[in-house]
């Protein structure tokens, strides 16, 4: 009797084993499928979102590239272009005002008087050592400034 208890013990253990196994595999396969279809999801979304991006970029880029070809078609004609620079320079500064509440007109002459020197550096050394200004002499068209 005791051989036929544990055969019946062996069984149902076996039994139990194989049921746990097979249930603990199909889980598995089941989060597995959730997994790839949320990767699949989120890298769809993630290239969607960089086309979008990329688009977005590119049409920045243009418009500002318009914009500066327009400034430099009208500043080009000299009467017009005088009140266009002026036009233009108010409406650069209401812009930096809207993100900068607190500013002067000094404090925009500042920074854009140092962006405008960092740009003419890059331009400036591109040109050929003999035609390229010393930099004191640019420096010394800049305004003083904190």
């Amino acid at each position: 009797m005791a051989k036929v208890f544990e055969l019946f013990r062996s069984v149902v253990f076996l039994g139990w084993l194989s049921f746990a196994l097979a249930s603990s595999t199909i889980a598995a396969g089941i989060w597995a499928f959730q997994m790839t279809t949320t990767v699949a999801t989120m890298s769809a979304k993630a290239a969607a979102t960089a086309v979008a991006h990329r688009k977005q970029l590119a049409k920045a880029v243009a418009k500002t590239k318009a914009k500066a070809r327009l400034r430099r078609a009208v500043v080009a004609v000299p009467l017009a272009g005088v009140g266009a620079i002026a036009y233009f320079e108010e409406q650069d500064f209401q812009e930096w005002l809207v993100e900068n509440p607190e500013g002067t007109r000094q404090q925009y002459a500042c920074e854009v008087a140092s962006l405008t020197a960092e740009v003419v550096d890059d331009v400036l050394q591109g040109l050929p050592e003999i035609m390229r200004p010393a930099p004191e002499t640019v420096l010394g068209y800049l305004p003083e400034c904190q």
